[in-house]
C-alpha cells in the first residue's frame, strides 16, 4: 500500500468512454483519492454521497475529490449521474492504479479471481506527496470523514 510521505503513483483513467482524468491534472492542488469496491452498492453509495455532501467544505479547504473503482466507465458514469456526483468517478478497469496504490481486494463477494479496489482514501498534497492513507479492514467499513477533513486542513 502507498504510505504517508511517499509520492502518489500517477494514473490516467477513463471518466467515460472518451474523457480521461490524470492525477497530473491536480498538480498544485490538494486531492482526495477515494478508491471504492463497486458502483451501485450501498456502502459505496453512502461514502461517495458523503463526499458529495461535504464538497463545499472540502473545496473551501482547497481540496478536490477523485473516486476510483474497477467498474467500467459506463457503470461509473451512470452511478455518478444517478447520485449527482460532481467529481470524477474513474474506471480502473485494467486495475493498474489499484495495483500501483496497493489496494487490491481479491475475491470480492466470494467471486474467485475477481479483483476490485479496496475501500481506501488517500490525501495527496500539492506536490504529489501522500499526507494521509487509510484502507478499510473490510468493504463494509466507511472512512473516518473527520480524519480525512483534518488531513486536508493540515496541509498548508
Amino acid at each position: 500500500m502507498v504510505t504517508v510521505g511517499s509520492r502518489a503513483p500517477g494514473f490516467s483513467l477513463h471518466r467515460n468512454r472518451t474523457d480521461k482524468v490524470s492525477l497530473d491534472d491536480y498538480r498544485g492542488k490538494k486531492v482526495i483519492v477515494a478508491f471504492f469496491p463497486a458502483a451501485f452498492t450501498s456502502v459505496c453509495q453512502k461514502e461517495l454521497c458523503t463526499f458529495r455532501d461535504s464538497l463545499a467544505d472540502l473545496s473551501g479547504l482547497g481540496a478536490e475529490v477523485v473516486a476510483i473503482s474497477v467498474d467500467s466507465p459506463f457503470a461509473n458514469a451512470a452511478f455518478a449521474e444517478q447520485h449527482r456526483l460532481p467529481f470524477p468517478v474513474l474506471s480502473d478497469y485494467d486495475r493498474q492504479a489499484t495495483r500501483a496504490w496497493g489496494v487490491e481486494l481479491r475475491d470480492l463477494a466470494g467471486l474467485p479471481g475477481y479483483v476490485a479496489s479496496q475501500r481506501a482514501v488517500f490525501v495527496v498534497d500539492r506536490e504529489g506527496i501522500v499526507r494521509y492513507a487509510w484502507v478499510a479492514p473490510n468493504p463494509g467499513v466507511e472512512p473516518d470523514y473527520a480524519a480525512v477533513r483534518s488531513a486536508v486542513a493540515a496541509i498548508a
